[in-house]
């Protein structure tokens, strides 16, 4: 079992990337003018594809890293690249509810899109999942309780589409921006520490290599 802390740290993650209060506003937008009973199937149907969507990454993304010949040490250091670049556009960007509800005039279905796919299951939110569940440094229960996690932030991201009414009249679409730059503040930091993490490993194998070498070579 994880301990309390690095379940904290995960669930922070997940949150961080999955940002439940950036989608309200795009779920308001991607609503409006709906029936109630609408709007609740379109919540159920993008939390449900979102949650499908990220435990196809937790179960069969490494196992495709593998089959490309990728190394999981590889995969972590452009891993927090990426998630680092992708927390920049939730800093500096437009932020996730401008941004996305851009998208809501070319969508045929909001639930699948941009509700459950980018707003829930981001890019970010799927390279995290691989990161976070990768087999040779998590056991398997660690890993279930990642995905017992990633599930609970689903959820919590579908009790907001449910209250999007109310949390929109609170906090607004200003407060749900400032969230996600927030949010997008504290990933950058976890994706740092990911590339420092993978960029030490990879200079402690080597060097363990070159000494191995040089005690093979006397």
């Amino acid at each position: 079992m994880p301990s309390f802390s690095d379940a904290l740290t995960t669930f922070v993650l997940l949150w961080a990337v999955i940002d439940p209060i950036g989608t309200v506003p795009v779920f308001i937008a991607a609503t409006r003018g709906g029936l109630e009973k609408e709007r609740k199937r379109i919540a159920f149907v993008a939390a449900i594809t979102a949650a499908s969507i990220l435990l196809f990454f937790i179960v069969v993304g490494e196992i495709i890293l593998r089959a490309m010949d990728v190394p999981m040490l590889a995969f972590q250091i452009s891993g927090g690249i990426i998630l680092f670049l992708f927390a920049l556009t939730m800093i500096f960007g437009e932020g996730k509810p401008e941004g996305e509800k851009k998208e809501l005039r070319s969508a045929s279905d909001v639930a699948v899109f941009p509700l459950a796919t980018p707003s829930l299951a981001s890019p970010g939110a799927m390279m995290a999942v691989v990161l976070i569940t990768e087999n040779s440094s998590n056991s398997i229960t660690n890993q279930m309780v990642s995905a017992i996690l990633m599930l609970s932030v689903i959820a919590v991201s579908y009790l907001f589409m449910l209250g999007a009414g109310f949390i929109s009249k609170i906090i607004g679409d200003g407060g749900a921006s400032i969230v996600s730059r927030v949010m997008g503040l504290i990933l950058a930091s976890i994706a740092t520490t990911n590339v420092l993490e993978g960029v030490k490993e990879f200079f402690s194998n080597a060097w363990r290599a070159a000494l191995d070498d040089f005690a093979q070579a006397r």
